[in-house]
């Protein structure tokens, strides 16, 4: 009998050993998804802003006045400054209207519900409700485009309206491809309504 009851007080205070080291082993660290993202501060913040872009109509010397012209005016409420980071850039999580000038002048329009400029790639990524009006009157409608400065290349794999009033047309498709210079244009998956006037005979 007494072998017994020893038994079982060895037993009970086995468990209760065993109790305590996975208790004290256990793991107490918060989790939030994987692991949660440093949050990163942007270095500025401009409320209201106005940026004219502009290009010399001539190479200028260090002591040389040549006039320049303006090729690009950016307004926005609001811009937020992350260049100090490795892979610097700028966003507009308020929207942003672009105004662009060709070589006579005449004006492009381009507006978005938000912006991110990449300072390193010269590329602007424009998201929501982004729409381009070419001096002309043709409007590009899509939910998100980039824009490649350097080589004058605006291109999306989004669905998009393209309406000509020249000939009345309009044209809905899914991703693009467009360049100014040489002039191209790619629609990837195309359709749409043409009015077709006849002429009296």
């Amino acid at each position: 009998m007494s072998s017994i009851r020893k038994y079982s007080y060895e037993s009970i205070a086995m468990a209760c050993v065993m109790a305590i080291l996975f208790y004290s082993c256990s793991d107490t660290y918060k989790r939030s998804g994987e692991e949660k993202v440093p949050v990163v501060y942007p270095t500025g913040i401009a409320e209201d802003l106005t940026f004219t872009y502009t290009e010399a109509k001539t190479e200028l010397s260090s002591e040389d006045s040549s006039s320049t012209k303006v090729i690009a005016i950016l307004r926005s409420p609001l811009r937020k400054d992350y260049t100090n980071l490795e892979f610097p850039y700028q966003t507009f999580p308020e929207g942003l209207v672009v105004d662009f000038f060709n070589d006579e002048g005449q004006k492009s329009i381009i507006k978005a519900d938000y912006g991110i400029i990449y300072s390193a790639t010269n590329v602007i990524d424009l998201r929501g409700n982004v729409v381009m009006e070419t001096h002309d009157g043709k409007i590009m409608e899509t939910t998100q485009v980039y824009w490649d400065q350097d080589n004058d290349w605006v291109f999306t794999q989004e669905k998009f309206k393209y309406t000509n009033p020249e000939d009345g047309s309009v044209m809905f498709g899914t991703g693009m491809d467009f360049k100014k210079d040489p002039y191209f244009f790619s629609a990837h998956l195309t359709n749409g309504l043409m009015s077709i006037t006849e002429e009296p005979e």
